[in-house]
């Protein structure tokens, strides 16, 4: 009982704390706070304050530690086939123009993503949306932001057959791969036959993505026993972003999503950057302007955000988020629209405080770590 009324008496205080800007004592009251904080949040995760979350929340999954690849305990026997999906993610033969691979726009030093607003491909034609990483990727049942793809395999034929992307074309791509020996070699290692098809293409880049994974952050030190790997902001940007940021309806779980699709207002309906997200897949009214929630691992490193690339700074995304996000309003013509987009419930005004803002984007900082070097494959001639 004495634990339930020291949690209770913690989450109260933080609105407290926030509050006395003019006061004299502030950093003395702050200080006692981030040591409370510190105590509780190093111990047992079932001992944290309870997280703020919608009651309609099923499937809330506490935060964690990063988990392994789900490939870990078969890379040794894979490792052929895993080889051959790296070497064909690193090979711009699989692009009709030959010169654009699928690194072109997952580059690793920039946590596979490209850096730009929307991706660029194929004569220089730009995307509608921004390029997600696929750090983590094996963890969504989902694909692309409007989850038109249902697997990894099937993921993977969207950018190589896509006109403005990749500009491929399979029949012409496996009659190129099949004048190379060393692919010959490769697939026979992979598959136990030299024959290439589309779908041993699509399987070996699959596997090599399941593969590509975060690496542990300090927060993932912090939670295996490390208490001094996060720092005082730190450790109360974790704790707003459980409590008062609500960030954690949505971005739950060791790897920081729900892997669902939410519409969080930049529907732009009717305006420049429209987007209808899940509905062109669906087709069903009330997934206009839902997207996939990202994965909030390695954050710092994937700047442009949000699906239309649109947004530079995760504080100004935080700052979005604690005025309640844009809410569209109807115009008389839209009155009976019925696919004038819904926000999420879930999107709800904070009136977060400047210092518990800042707090937040502290915290996302260091779920964020330094990209692996990965040097790109030797091409098969």
């Amino acid at each position: 009982m004495k634990k339930i009324i020291i949690l209770f008496a913690l989450s109260i205080t933080v609105g407290i704390i926030y509050s006395f800007q003019a006061s004299p004592n502030k950093v003395i009251t702050s200080k006692n706070f981030s040591d409370s904080l510190r105590k509780v949040y190093s111990g047992p995760i079932e001992n944290w304050p309870k997280p703020n979350i919608d009651p309609d929340l099923i499937n809330y999954r506490e935060l964690g530690i990063l988990p392994d690849s789900p490939l870990k305990e078969k890379e040794d026997s894979l490792k052929p086939l895993i080889e051959l999906g790296r070497v064909l993610f690193f090979d711009p033969r699989l692009s009709g123009s030959g010169q654009i691979s699928c690194s072109s726009c997952h580059a690793p030093s920039l946590s596979w993503t490209d850096g730009l607003v929307t991706a660029r491909g194929h004569d220089h034609l730009l995307g509608e949306r921004n390029t997600p990483t696929i750090l983590n990727v094996w963890t969504y049942e989902k694909l692309f932001w409007d989850g038109r793809a249902n697997s990894l395999e099937d993921q993977a034929l969207g950018p190589i057959n896509s006109e403005i992307e990749m500009h491929g074309d399979f029949g012409a791509i496996i009659s190129r791969l099949k004048r190379i020996k060393g692919y010959l070699t490769k697939f026979d290692s992979a598959y136990g036959s030299s024959d290439i098809t589309p779908g041993k293409i699509t399987h070996a880049l699959a596997t090599f993505q399941r593969t590509v994974i975060s690496r542990k952050s300090r927060f993932d030190q912090f939670l295996e026993g490390k208490s001094n790997a996060l720092t005082d902001q730190e450790i109360r940007g974790l704790h707003f972003f459980r409590t008062q940021g609500r960030c954690i309806n949505c971005h739950n779980g060791p790897l920081f999503t729900d892997g669902q699709f939410h519409n969080i207002g930049l529907t732009y309906y009717g305006r420049k950057y429209e987007d209808l997200g899940l509905y062109l897949t669906t087709k069903n009214p009330e997934d206009v302007g839902k997207f996939k929630t990202p994965s909030l691992r390695d954050v710092g490193n994937t700047r442009p955000y949000m699906h239309n690339g649109l947004f530079e700074e995760l504080l100004g995304i935080v700052n979005m988020y604690s005025s309640g996000m844009p809410q569209p309003a109807k115009t008389p013509e839209q009155k009976n629209d019925p696919l004038f987009p819904k926000t999420s419930k879930h999107i709800q005004k904070l009136d977060l405080s400047m210092d518990q803002r800042k707090d937040i984007v502290a915290f996302l900082e260091a779920i964020t770590t330094t990209p692996l070097r990965v040097r790109a494959p030797e091409l098969p001639k």
